[in-house]
């Protein structure tokens, strides 16, 4: 075999190999359980709910309980994000522009991420485990599927750097023992419409771009 045919040869199994191992997913939707090791944090977290979708380079989280509901949604070619929230029968917008969203997630960059050989399979799925550690000392655990990666990164921000799909993670508080739990419970990959990325014009108040936003 020649020399520049088995470059090219090998250039072409290389990258046909790589598809088959990785797949990127333009349209899904992923609902989470909630729950928390404490007893005081899992009264609080009894009936919550966290629902991903994603639909090319708009990604949503809403996460929602009994007395609170949240909605981030962001556009991965823009990097601008909106949050929704309603409390009670209160509720309020507020929009942020890709320098506000990056300051607002600072806490996130410089994240230690290490990776180990545990699996562990969900909805399906195997899943590797991986750990991080956050400058200011808190950490999570995750497990995430090597063989897709979704279309839309940075929501929640601390996902963009995972080298795959996330379908658990566990968060653990700075000097405590205290973790919240999310596992993903159902998934599916049938289009998501446009309109859950609209934004609503009227019945929410604007609220300052320094509002803070709850864990995903």
């Amino acid at each position: 075999m020649k020399p520049a045919f088995l470059t090219a040869y090998l250039i072409i199994v290389t990258f046909f190999a790589y598809g088959q191992e990785q797949k990127v997913v333009g349209d899904c939707t992923v609902t989470f359980g909630i729950s928390g090791n404490d007893p005081s944090t899992a009264k609080d977290l009894a009936g919550s709910v966290k629902t991903l979708y994603i639909r090319g380079k708009l990604s949503r989280v809403d996460i929602s309980n009994p007395s609170y509901q949240q909605s981030v949604i962001y556009n991965n070619t823009t990097g601008d994000a909106v949050i929704l929230q309603q409390v009670g029968t209160n509720k309020y917008i507020s929009r942020l522009s890709a320098e506000k969203w990056n300051l607002k997630n600072s806490h996130y960059q410089g994240t230690k991420f290490s990776f180990s050989g545990d699996t562990k399979t969900i909805l399906g799925y195997e899943c590797k485990r991986g750990s991080a550690i956050l400058k200011d000392g808190c950490s999570f655990t995750f497990y995430y599927v090597p063989s897709i990666l979704p279309s839309a990164t940075e929501n929640p921000y601390q996902f963009k750097d995972i080298p795959g799909f996330v379908l658990e993670y566990e968060i653990t508080e700075k000097g405590t023992t205290s973790t919240i739990t999310y596992t993903a419970d159902k998934i599916n990959f049938n289009p998501v419409p446009e309109s859950k990325f609209d934004i609503p014009t009227t019945g929410y108040l604007q609220r300052d771009n320094s509002v803070s936003q709850n864990s995903q």
